[in-house]
């Protein structure tokens, strides 16, 4: 685990689910990086049909699939209506994983965030990715949606502390995004996942394992 922000938002490969921010923790000296510009946020959040005529997608970042899915269903806006303004931690596993059901297909970004080791507070570090990300959610082209923030923890620790470092991480983003960039917290449902989703079963301690995704569920306004 890292000790510090160094390459704080570095965008991973694709994945269905791809729309976070990467939990890490790194043992070399803290150094901010800007990662992904503000449009190119926006770019891989909103979805298909809002793109230019011919745009192309961006291939370093974790663009969603090719099309978006059609509007969810009245079971799935109930669903997703359940979880808004919920502490991180009641969310439950039954409930994350029906979560799991709505998410594919959707667009979604993952990030690299390096935490001191067991932290989750964002450090000065952080900063120009975090606010790049703040001003993506907070523009025209993504007000309005609700955004999906999953934690992700590597395999490194026992299953319970890594359940709670990864909630804990995803409610920091979170109140980040809803206290610098009034986003409202009703729009951001914060989940943790611990180490049950590696992104690199192979290598479990990889740092692309650890991470946030955020995930676009579409445009539904929200009040706090």
């Amino acid at each position: 685990m890292t000790v510090a922000f160094s390459k704080f938002f570095r965008v991973l490969a694709y994945s269905p689910l791809a729309l976070g921010l990467a939990l890490a923790n790194s043992g070399g000296p803290a150094r901010a990086e800007e990662g992904p510009s503000v449009q190119q946020i926006i770019e891989a959040l909103k979805p298909k049909q809002d793109m230019a005529p011919g745009q192309e997608r961006t291939r370093s970042l974790d663009l969603g699939p090719p099309s978006l899915s059609a509007p969810g269903s009245n079971q799935e806006a109930q669903f997703i209506d359940t979880l808004r303004n919920r502490p991180t931690r009641s969310i439950t596993l039954g409930e994350r994983e029906g979560l799991g059901k709505f998410t594919p297909g959707r667009p979604a970004i993952d990030f690299e965030i390096n935490f001191d080791f067991g932290s989750a507070k964002i450090g000065r570090s952080a900063a120009p990715v975090a606010a790049h990300l703040g001003e993506a959610l907070a523009s025209p082209d993504l007000k309005g949606s609700t955004f999906i923030i999953e934690g992700h923890t590597d395999g490194k620790g026992k299953d319970l502390s890594n359940q709670r470092l990864s909630e804990r991480r995803a409610d920091a983003v979170r109140r980040y995004l809803v206290t610098r960039y009034d986003i409202p917290r009703a729009n951001l449902i914060a989940v943790g996942y611990g180490k049950s989703q590696l992104k690199n079963p192979g290598d479990p301690y990889a740092a692309e394992n650890r991470r946030v995704r955020v995930i676009n569920m579409g445009t539904r306004l929200a009040t706090r």
